[in-house]
């Protein structure tokens, strides 16, 4: 399984072919893993990711499994199970 690369930042173009573009805006953006991305944090495989520029976030629900974080120099990424 292959799992996100953090050690050099997180390109999402490094990954296109297996993450789907759920939602965008002006600094996050929502993916799905659909070719079983394993996350960062945890070696687990991952479900949803958010990926986040901006300095607060507020999120309107929790998801029903566990949650990773994990950080670059540049951004924020949550990964959900």
């Amino acid at each position: 399984m292959t799992s996100l690369d953090l050690s050099n930042g997180f390109d999402v173009h490094d990954y296109r072919a297996k993450l789907k573009l759920l939602r965008q805006d002006a600094g996050s953006m929502s993916l799905a893993n659909r070719e079983g991305l394993s996350c960062p944090a945890c070696g687990a495989e991952f479900d949803r990711l958010f990926v986040s520029d901006d300095e607060a976030v507020t999120f309107d629900s929790a998801p029903n499994g566990p949650i990773c974080v994990a950080r670059t120099d540049e951004r924020l990424l949550v990964l959900t199970h």
